[in-house]
């Protein structure tokens, strides 16, 4: 039986073996770690039908403008991305995915997949549905450590420590 402290050192070991997989598999496209995270927000963005700026892009990965700026035209220079202009409000700039990125995304992480899958294909439809439910308690709890960070928390404001 895996105790949580077990749980908690593999989703650590996890952590650090997808940035290391993210670190090698971007090498060969020359892509920095937050080109890669910027794909995979706007990805997410349009999987939901939400509109990317480069606003939206600086607040997900805080960023600065000047670094918001040097990503966007890398990622356009890259052939990631293009730039549109809103139709509602001129002054707004729409960045939208190309296929480019889309098929660099999909040859970099294709590998992980099929690895990740084939751990699937060992669990039951009832399993995967327990794990699916735990990891995104996980990831919830994750954004909510992570705003409770960015505010400013600390050990001695924890429910715990008290």
């Amino acid at each position: 039986m895996a105790t949580r402290e077990q749980l908690m050192a593999l989703m650590r070991q996890f952590t650090v073996e997808t940035d290391r997989y993210v670190d090698v598999a971007s090498e060969r496209d020359s892509l920095y770690r937050t080109d890669l995270h910027a794909l995979s927000i706007m990805m997410g963005a349009a999987r939901a039908g939400l509109t990317v700026t480069p606003g939206l892009l600086r607040e997900e990965l805080n960023l600065s403008s000047p670094a918001t700026t040097a990503l966007v035209d890398r990622l356009d220079s890259a052939g990631h991305v293009t730039r549109r202009r809103s139709d509602v409000d001129r002054r707004q700039v729409h960045l939208h995915l190309t296929d480019k990125a889309r098929t660099t995304g999909a040859l970099l992480f294709a590998p992980l997949a099929r690895h990740i899958n084939n751990v699937f294909d060992q669990y039951s439809e009832e399993q995967l549905a327990l794990l699916h439910d735990m990891m995104q308690k996980i990831t919830d709890a994750t954004v909510a450590a992570k705003n409770e960070a960015r505010n400013g928390a600390t050990l001695t404001d924890s429910p715990s420590s008290g």
